[in-house]
């Protein structure tokens, strides 16, 4: 999952899947946001799932529910928790009418500013440098300006190198709207059915090493951007940085490299923050149940520049067990990165590499995670502290299995929920379940209590929960096809081999890709995720398009209607018939047995974009004493996102066709056909919409944007004017 993280050596401590050191919860960023705006340091969000804890429950056997695969009978779509954005008509910066109803399909950023506000131009830069993702990760960027000049709000656009499509709403009646009262700048994130699911609204800090810097890194985490791979591989610990700093008691300078040879717990706290109280009173507790000889010392890092108060509510707490420094220009917290969340806490090994970053402080998760990674670091048995009756995650495992846990990030499973975020099916339940970890389980993901730490395809999907500690009798002999075909079925992965498939997933198959580093790392993960080019039968003979005709007129006729049907046609008229290159995807079967023939004289049915270029061959199929079923490809009954979206994605990619894969389900609408219920990746059954709300068919062309189911049109449906 793209979880991109800034590490102190300026590259990244690891992208796609989860962040190495571990990933940043959800809640710390919801830290952060109360830190822009509303104090100059916060303290991350609690969960509310049940404790980790080390005493474990019977563990489950394989089964599809238990997997969460397609066997697995689809939910009712929940209502949404989030707020829809509201109705809104306005005017671009250039005098153009715009509804907030058009900009739908596509996650929204919308960036609220005023170029007088000096933090306007701290998140116009954060903004651009996320511009050029636009189109790779579907979503839009426009601005609202709240200025009384349209040409001033051009001209800091413009400065700025932004060229987003602007509202113009000096009144500030939107961002009103979406809080009361006034505020000078904000962020807000819908997603593609409308939904607010990120919001930051007030002023952003404008001083500090790098606030431009740190906006970057938090719109990432909403977007799911991934930075460029750094310099070291996935099981290389980043050097931590040494530093100088004051201490609170003494007089001696403080040096981190007087502690080498040791490892070292080094946190950045705030006195007052209670989730900063907690962390500390856990690791207290865990170095209270070491052996002496064994505890790593631990540094704190206060960011309050206030001894008298540092000590003070340090001794009423009881937590005056540990040194204190300070970093009064903030030296520190910009070598590590550490934004402006507390707290953040890094373990460092005996080198000064950094083993692993807990930002914020969820009270359900990291008490047990850190105890584990703390009893590690000090060379002591790793306490098994698992969810006793739910799912983990990958963190938990990768505590003691940290190659597995690196392989795993390599694969396209680590990325599998940040590809529903892309393409709008996060909350869609008949896509979710093959995503997540413990679908529907208890204690697992769940579209009403989503839990960030199960998002992905990792190490309880294969191995069962909390693996074969808790589930030894989850996978049998080793055969863990029963448990890929959950998911990887004929409606969901056609062409699924697994043998074949196995070496892409398999931690020994990949060990020895684990030490790849930067522009090498960069260019194998994204060979793997290129799509598959070889998912049609191979073995038949073409016959085009005209000898389906005789049993599927309707289908035919359909199809003669569609573009495909003019694809040769179109090269004609660009004067590109002859062109071998652009045949391959305006011809059926270009070079093929049976497929078109540019040195024929004629190419009766296969001088389109025919029938079998979805379909497979015919060759097998139409004759008249021909088996009728598993002779061609039928598509009626597969996944429009998993299956058909491959097929057409050989030709409609990004170099001929961008922004294709966000809009192939409308594309595929307009030329359905066949008499099969297809499956969309929409469920079959949906809670109503909202009440007062006119329920919206996944299909039939909607009387109103869709929008008009969850709010965004109030005045559409009648409820406001």
């Amino acid at each position: 999952m793209s979880k991109a993280r800034r590490t102190p050596s300026g590259g990244l401590s690891l992208c796609w899947g989860h962040s190495y050191p571990p990933r940043v919860p959800r809640p710390a960023l919801v830290a952060w946001l109360l830190v822009v705006l509303l104090l100059p340091a916060a303290c991350a969000d609690e969960g509310s799932a049940p404790p980790a804890t080390s005493q474990p429950a019977a563990g489950p056997t394989l089964d599809a529910a238990a997997v969460g695969g397609a066997t697995t009978p689809v939910a009712a779509r929940p209502r949404r928790s989030e707020a829809p954005l509201p109705a809104y008509d306005g005017v671009t910066l250039e005098g153009e009418p715009l509804s907030l109803s058009e900009l739908l399909g596509k996650r929204l950023l919308l960036m609220f500013f005023n170029p007088d506000v000096d933090s306007a131009a701290v998140m116009a830069d954060a903004v651009a440098r996320l511009a050029g993702a636009q189109g790779e990760h579907n979503f839009r960027i426009v601005g609202v300006a709240m200025s009384d000049e349209a040409d001033e709000a051009r001209r800091f656009l413009e400065k700025h190198g932004l060229t987003a499509t602007s509202l113009h709403d000096p009144q500030a009646r939107l961002l009103n709207r979406l809080r009361s009262g006034g505020a000078p700048t904000g962020l807000v994130l819908a997603d593609g059915e409308g939904y607010v699911v990120q919001k930051a609204i007030g002023r952003f800090p404008t001083d500090g090493p790098d606030p431009v810097g740190l906006l970057e890194d938090l719109l990432r985490e909403w977007l799911r951007v991934p930075e460029q791979a750094g310099a070291g591989g996935l099981l290389e610990r980043p050097k931590a940085p040494d530093f100088d700093a004051v201490p609170l008691d003494g007089d001696e300078t403080f040096r981190l490299s007087s502690l080498s040879g040791r490892p070292v717990i080094l946190i950045f706290f705030l006195h007052t923050c209670p989730h900063c109280h907690e962390a500390l009173k856990a690791i207290r507790a865990t170095l209270d149940g070491l052996p002496e000889e064994q505890r790593p010392p631990i540094v704190g890092v206060s960011v309050r520049n206030q001894p008298t108060a540092v000590r003070g509510v340090l001794k009423d707490e009881g937590l005056d067990f540990f040194p204190v420094v300070f970093d009064p220009t903030e030296k520190v917290a910009e070598a590590y990165g550490t934004g402006m969340t507390v707290p953040v806490i890094y373990l460092l090994d005996e080198e000064h590499r950094i083993v692993s970053r807990t930002s914020g402080w969820r009270e359900d998760r990291d008490p047990a995670l850190l105890k584990m990674r703390l009893h590690r670091l000090a060379g002591s048995a790793v306490p098994m502290l698992l969810h006793s009756k739910g799912y983990s995650g990958d963190e938990f495992c990768g505590v003691c299995h940290e190659t597995q846990h690196a392989t795993w990030q390599l694969t396209n499973h680590a990325s599998a929920f940040d590809t529903l975020v892309k393409h709008g099916a996060s909350h869609d339940p008949e896509c979710v379940g093959c995503h997540v970890v413990g679908w529907d389980q208890p204690a697992g993901y769940s579209l009403e209590s989503p839990q960030p730490a199960l998002e992905g395809v990792s190490c309880e999907n294969c191995h069962g929960r909390g693996g074969p500690h808790l589930s030894p009798g989850f996978v049998e002999g080793h055969d863990y096809e029963k448990v890929c075909v959950t998911c990887h079925n004929p409606t969901h992965s056609l062409g699924f081999e697994y043998a074949s498939f196995l070496p892409r997933v398999s931690h020994a198959a990949n060990q020895r890709f684990a030490r790849l580093r930067g522009a090498e790392l960069e260019a194998f993960l994204a060979e793997r995720r290129k799509p598959r080019t070889d998912l049609l039968p191979s073995q038949a003979a073409y016959v085009g398009s005209d000898a389906c005709q005789g049993c599927h007129a309707a289908e035919h006729q359909t199809w003669s209607e569609q573009p495909h049907a003019r694809a040769f046609a179109t090269l004609e008229g660009k004067g590109k018939s002859g062109d071998a290159e652009c045949l391959q995807c305006h011809t059926t079967a270009l070079g093929k047995t049976g497929g078109f023939d540019l040195a024929a004289s004629e190419n009766p049915g296969l001088a389109a974009v025919g029938c079998e270029s979805c379909h497979g061959p015919g060759g097998d199929h139409v004759p008249a004493d021909a088996a009728k079923h598993g002779t061609i490809l039928s598509l009626g009954d597969k996944c429009d996102s998993c299956v058909i979206l491959k097929i057409c994605g050989g030709c409609h990619d990004d170099a001929n066709d961008p922004g294709f894969e966000f809009e192939v389900q409308d594309k595929i609408d307009r030329q359905r056909h066949g008499t099969i219920e297809p499956s969309s990746g929409e469920a079959a059954s949906h809670a109503g919409p909202p009440e007062g709300r006119a329920p919206i068919s996944s299909h039939a062309p909607p009387a109103l944007p869709p929008t008009a189911a969850i709010g965004l049109l109030e005045r559409a449906a009648g409820d406001a004017s």
